[in-house]
């Protein structure tokens, strides 16, 4: 998921996009598990860093989780601000999980 930072950021450089994303996927449920193992695998673990629009690859596929007013275009230029955005996004990117919707988003690319 990608935020643009050519709309006005006089913090980053022009040709950079702010990328969040899954670091750590959510493992397999299984239907014998107890509540607390269940809420243990359906963890969510997010990044967030800015990419060079020249190592980007453009895909077909989109996910209607909106981000833009939880991850700011100056977000990585402060510990803190990083921080709580890494917040904000792995608890959408989870209350999205939960919902079983866009299942394709939480599981690992296998190559």
């Amino acid at each position: 998921m990608g935020l643009n930072t050519k709309e006005g950021a006089k913090f980053t450089h022009p040709l950079h996009e702010n990328i969040k994303g899954i670091k750590k996927y959510p493992s397999k449920v299984i239907k014998k598990d107890s509540a607390k193992k269940t809420a243990k695998k359906s963890r969510v673990k997010a990044f967030v860093k800015l990419v060079n629009y020249q190592h980007l690859m453009p895909t077909r596929y989109t996910l209607d989780v909106d981000l833009k007013d939880a991850v700011a275009p100056d977000v990585l230029h402060s510990k803190d601000k990083k921080v709580a955005a890494l917040k904000e996004t792995k608890k959408r990117f989870e209350d999205r999980f939960k919902t079983g919707k866009n299942r394709w988003f939480f599981t690992k690319l296998r190559f």
